[in-house]
């Protein structure tokens, strides 16, 4: 699977079989199910669910608590678009 497969999934009801809990996450963020996608990676305590828990943090606009979130992925919040970062944390999901 790639980023373009994994856009094009989105128009299915449920996420790729066998995706990881991040992908999963991301997936549901991105079908407008932001508290799903935040149960999915709120209780996770690696670098990679918090990354993705920044992520959502940012994209609701909680800015303070995003960064938590990315000092605890040992990142910086990013200068990017939302849909930009999205694509980042896919990529590196994949």
């Amino acid at each position: 699977m790639n980023l373009i497969s994994f856009k094009e999934s989105l128009v299915e009801n449920n996420p790729p079989q066998n995706s990881s809990v991040y992908l999963k996450a991301l997936w549901q963020e991105r079908k407008g199910n932001w508290d799903k996608a935040h149960h999915l990676v709120q209780d996770l305590e690696d670098k990679n669910a918090s990354w993705i828990h920044a992520y959502l943090h940012r994209k609701e606009g909680d800015i303070g608590n995003a960064d938590y979130w990315y000092r605890r992925a040992g990142k910086k919040r990013p200068d990017v678009s939302l849909e930009n970062e999205w694509e980042e944390i896919v990529k590196a999901m994949l």
